[in-house]
């Protein structure tokens, strides 16, 4: 027996999912954006679209196949088609039935109301539509020049296990928390054709949160990420979300130029035909609006780790950057970033009493209040330091004092994670004390703060776990400070970095690791010299000046 056109042979063993878990997802998107979308891909009637294959993942009610049935319409009047050349050139699936019968009906009407047969209009809107789980399809069935589309917005927890475990198996990108959408840009992405075309609108979270890592690797290492159209406060959609959309519009050939852009709530029909126009024409770098702003950028971002989020003309900069620098860690220049210690008990290994063990097994440490005034300041607090200067535990036989603090404190030191792991270590910190760094120069950084503050350690002091800090074999750690002081290497933590409320950011060894820097060889003595010296002034206009000649820029846009 033949297997019927849209059978899902992969999961009719599998419950289906709850029926209010694919209303939950259900979000219907408004014509005026399909449009867009159909226009970004270039599916238009100027094309043979009969010689082509779309697929729409997850049609709804019929939002996009209703505007691709009008296209195809007049693709097949401009080439002298009827429609029944149409019958394989679109593939849609939806899980319920409902929505089948619908969008059925829609495309049924749309190609009605062009003039064509009410009974081969009927003929082409069967062929197009039928029930089936998109994720679970055989790849022969969905292969395309275009994929369009919502996905759906299902919660992971509203997915039977069983069949999550087959998306997982399916989807290999579908790590962590992911998002049953990050699954059908997988499966879209697979399917494309040599130089076929996807354009979604979709929550943009994937770009920057951990669930989105494997298909961002998925995306930059095989395809090319055109087009990022950030649409978070526009009325796209037919009904009010929360979904923080974006367009995204992505090609299976190696990446070439691409546009980030973002948008205003005046964003509508109008204004998406201003930027269509603007996108198409591929003349102007960017272009500032009242309803949208957009930059073209060679590349993409390269890479897994997040994407950065800033406005079009920022990101613009920060790619030429990302271009043309080196990564601040770096083994040529010997530079490193890195966290201070974690004890695991605090209350414990920390006291600003310099009398409570032996001397030796005292170690000054910088926390985060001494770097307040953007001077090191020490308040005198000390580590009790349980290791030796070769990274070893000391013997508490040869320090009795060391040893009776401890055996005083035995109980919470042996509660720990780390001592019920190693009982014979128990009152060991988390992370070793490297005796090398205490003396190193070091820049430090708070964890936590609005802007980007780094401050110097001349030498002296071990670095608490709220502190980052770099050191370098190469760098004039004041000359680097003024460079990281300055707001060019602030635009970079900011585009990447976690914000908390008020704006707040976190300055991890995560982002710090994405800042881009020049040569130390390659800065003049006057460069050199000007941001030595803003950096000793806190003087964040002058290092910022300073460093805009160092990396070439005439500006550093909002």
């Amino acid at each position: 027996m033949a297997t019927p056109l849209f059978a899902d042979p992969t999961a009719h063993d599998l419950p289906a999912l709850p029926a209010e878990a694919v209303e939950h997802g259900e979000v219907f998107t408004r014509r005026w954006v399909v449009e867009l979308v159909l226009d970004l891909i270039g599916y238009t009637a100027d094309n043979d679209l009969c010689g082509t294959k779309l697929v729409e993942p997850a049609c709804g009610t019929g939002a996009f196949l209703s505007a691709v049935a009008a296209r195809i319409s007049a693709s097949c009047r401009k080439h002298n088609r009827p429609i029944e050349d149409a019958l394989g050139s679109v593939r849609a699936f939806d899980l319920l039935d409902r929505n089948v019968r619908r969008s059925r009906a829609a495309v049924a009407q749309e190609l009605v109301s062009e003039g064509w047969d009410p009974e081969a209009a009927r003929r082409v809107a069967k062929a197009w539509i039928g029930q089936g789980d998109y994720l679970l399809q055989r790849d022969s069935d969905h292969r395309a020049d275009y994929v369009v589309g919502n996905p759906p917005y299902i919660r992971l927890e509203d997915v039977p296990d069983d069949r999550m475990t087959a998306y997982r198996n399916a989807c290999p990108t579908m790590g962590g928390r992911a998002d049953i959408y990050v699954g059908f840009y997988e499966v879209a992405l697979r399917s494309l054709n040599p130089a076929g075309r996807l354009g979604f609108i979709c929550a943009d979270r994937w770009m920057r949160n951990q669930y989105g890592r494997r298909l961002r690797q998925l995306v930059t290492e095989r395809f090319s990420m055109d087009l990022a159209l950030v649409m978070h406060d526009v009325d796209a959609f037919e009904d009010q979300v929360a979904a923080y959309p974006a367009i995204t519009i992505i090609s299976n050939r190696d990446q070439g130029s691409a546009v980030a852009a973002d948008t205003t709530r005046a964003f509508g029909s109008s204004q998406a035909r201003d930027f269509l126009t603007w996108y198409a024409e591929g003349t102007s770098q960017t272009v500032t609006a009242e309803a949208f702003q957009a930059a073209r950028m060679p590349h993409w971002f390269p890479g897994e780790d997040s994407w950065p989020a800033a406005s079009p003309a920022r990101l613009a900069v920060l790619e030429d950057l990302t271009e043309r620098f080196r990564l601040l860690e770096d083994a040529r220049t010997g530079t490193r970033v890195g966290i201070g210690i974690a004890t695991g008990a605090d209350k414990v290994f920390l006291t600003d009493d310099g009398n409570l063990v032996e001397d030796e097994r005292l170690l000054r440490m910088a926390m985060v209040r001494d770097t307040t005034s953007g001077t090191l300041d020490w308040n005198g607090t000390y580590l009790v330091n349980p290791w030796t200067a070769e990274g070893d535990l000391v013997d508490l036989n040869a320090y009795p004092r060391l040893a009776a603090y401890f055996e005083e404190h035995s109980a919470a030191l042996r509660r720990r994670y780390v001592a019920v792991k190693q009982p014979g270590r128990w009152y060991k910190t988390i992370d070793k004390v490297d005796g090398r760094l205490t003396e190193r120069p070091k820049l430090l950084f708070p964890d936590m703060k609005l802007t980007i503050h780094p401050v110097l350690d001349e030498g002296g002091l071990y670095p608490h776990h709220n502190l980052y800090f770099i050191v370098s074999d190469v760098w004039d750690l004041r000359v680097l400070g003024g460079l990281l002081l300055s707001r060019i290497a602030g635009a970079f933590v900011e585009a990447y970095a976690v914000k908390m409320r008020g704006g707040t950011l976190r300055f991890q060894a995560q982002y710090l690791r994405k800042i881009r820097v020049p040569d130390p060889e390659a800065i003049g003595e006057r460069d050199r010299t000007a941001l030595a010296e803003a950096f000793d002034r806190r003087d964040v206009k002058a290092a910022t000046e300073a460093a805009l000649r160092v990396y070439g820029l005439a500006e550093l846009p909002d």
